[in-house]
């Protein structure tokens, strides 16, 4: 087993309906202004970037996030990740009652050195904190959503 590798699939009951959920969700750059561990958003082009991430442990990662699929009509956005992650990451919109679920899926390799060099010891504590920063872009994502 790789224990730097990591599945992760986190789902969201979100207030509002796929097509506002979507257009919020595709402006990756709007992030940090309500996903509090989503530090920093720079736009190299169209369709990519570079994010910054810091939830409650004491580290940031930095990667480049490239648009592999964006289709409004399907509920889909997926990015492929380089740099202290390697892999992919993918939202999945569908239709429940007057609200969406949001299924955010992700696998992904940790590069960064200091994090494989505590691999089989963190992993409980990384998965924690990946937990923790979902759960944190829930509640942002449900009050941008409501206009608060």
């Amino acid at each position: 087993m790789d224990w730097s590798h990591y599945r992760f699939r986190s789902v969201w009951a979100l207030p509002a309906p796929p097509a506002e959920v979507y257009p919020v969700l595709e402006q990756a750059e709007d992030y940090p202004r309500w996903w509090p561990q989503v530090r920093e958003v720079t736009r190299i082009d169209e369709r990519s970037g570079t994010m910054r991430i810091r939830s409650f442990l004491p580290y940031d990662l930095v990667f480049t996030a490239r648009e592999l699929r964006r289709d409004p009509a399907a509920g889909v956005l997926e990015i492929a990740m380089a740099g202290d992650l390697d892999g992919w990451a993918r939202w999945t919109l569908t239709t429940v009652g007057s609200g969406t679920r949001a299924q955010y899926d992700q696998e992904v390799d940790v590069s960064k050195p200091l994090l494989r060099r505590f691999a089989v010891p963190g992993r409980p504590v990384f998965r924690a904190n990946h937990a923790l920063m979902m759960r944190a872009g829930q509640r942002g994502l449900a009050a941008r959503l409501a206009g608060d």
